[in-house]
């Protein structure tokens, strides 16, 4: 059973692969796309959304690409789904159940996942990656100003 939105995954997966592959120089969009097993076009307006709440930096260019606006350990996760939400249109129906029933116990059980992924930084997951082999071992900066 999945609670956050294919958009949520997607979000986080994209952060963590510019924080795995970008060393110095920005991570195309295509690049991103392809290790995530999507068409360009698709994660775009991902990644731009993104951009706009701080998380990556675009560069434009024939080297242009994605690097992560601020060091990983600065980056939780629940700011990442917070912005994939803000991004989401929220597509539920009127509805007295769902605004009475459904909503009220689904944020509460989302306040206890928000605590937890609150804790949890985007360095966390790089090193989980990285011990898993799935991403590269960093040294030195991992950001661009």
């Amino acid at each position: 059973m999945r609670l956050l939105s294919r958009r949520a995954h997607l979000a986080v997966a994209a952060v963590l692969d510019v924080a795995l592959h970008a060393r110095g120089a920005a991570v195309p969009g295509k690049a991103v796309a392809a290790r995530l097993g999507l068409p360009a076009r698709a994660l775009e307006p991902l990644l731009q959304a993104l951009v706009r709440e701080g998380f990556l930096a675009a560069t434009r260019g024939p080297h242009g690409g994605y690097t992560l606006a601020r060091e990983r350990r600065r980056i939780r996760l629940a700011d990442i789904l917070a912005a994939a939400e803000r991004a989401e249109p929220d597509g539920l129906p009127p509805s007295a159940l769902i605004e009475r029933i459904v909503t009220p116990v689904l944020a509460e059980a989302a306040a206890g996942a928000r605590d937890r992924l609150s804790a949890t930084t985007l360095d966390d997951l790089c090193r989980q990656a990285e011990a898993a082999g799935l991403g590269r071992d960093r040294s030195g900066e991992d950001f661009t100003i």
